[in-house]
């Protein structure tokens, strides 16, 4: 600011006015030396920081499909149910046509029961046929929900390691030990390993 008021500098405001101005006489080698890694971090967390936002994206992209096919499992299975309960209702009339055909004291009546029983099977295996192809396809909707919640949490490994990683270059950045900036570069090389294994559905 102007003469009029006061200036709050950020945390790390003094280190690079301290870099561009060469500090303090006698310093030159190690104001280069700050210079050059206050330039790395701030690279680094800039493009770690986009890529943990694109983790993040795609972490809650693959949970809201993990939900969506869930939901789709479950109305597969609810379809599934109510075949099942129609081909039962078949069953009990084919069990009673059955009845009546053995009841029945002419061939006639035989006849009319036997026709029944076999339109019954008939219709019986039809319903089957559905009930199965409905849990086949409620069960590979299961699986589908399955694997994008265990892509998810990679996704979300990958973030948490990519933070871990932004805080370390901050601390690395006020502190100025080497063995931070190191831990930060192995924590960011952590989240992006996992955010490949993630990508490729490992």
């Amino acid at each position: 600011m102007s003469g009029h008021g006061f200036h709050v500098h950020g945390p790390h405001d003094h280190e690079l006015e301290h870099a561009r101005t060469g500090g303090h006489g006698g310093h030159h080698e190690e104001d280069a030396a700050s210079r050059k890694m206050t330039n790395q971090i701030a690279m680094f967390t800039a493009i770690i920081a986009t890529v943990g936002a694109l983790f993040g994206y795609m972490g809650g992209a693959t949970q809201a499909n993990a939900g969506l096919f869930k939901n789709n499992a479950a109305l597969k299975k609810t379809e599934a149910s109510n075949q099942w309960n129609y081909f039962q209702a078949k069953s009990t009339k084919q069990s009673l046509a059955e009845m009546s055909r053995d009841l029945a004291v002419n061939a006639e009546e035989k006849s009319k029961y036997q026709n029944k029983v076999d339109r019954y099977e008939k219709e019986k295996g039809d319903i089957k046929a559905v009930a199965d192809k409905l849990e086949a396809e409620a069960k590979a909707w299961d699986q589908r929900s399955d694997e994008q919640i265990h892509q998810h949490h990679r996704w979300a490994q990958a973030t948490t390691a990519l933070q871990v990683s932004i805080a370390l270059a901050a601390i690395a950045l006020l502190t100025r030990k080497k063995w931070l900036e190191y831990a930060m570069f192995v924590a960011g090389g952590a989240g992006l390993a996992v955010g490949v294994a993630a990508a490729l559905h490992i």
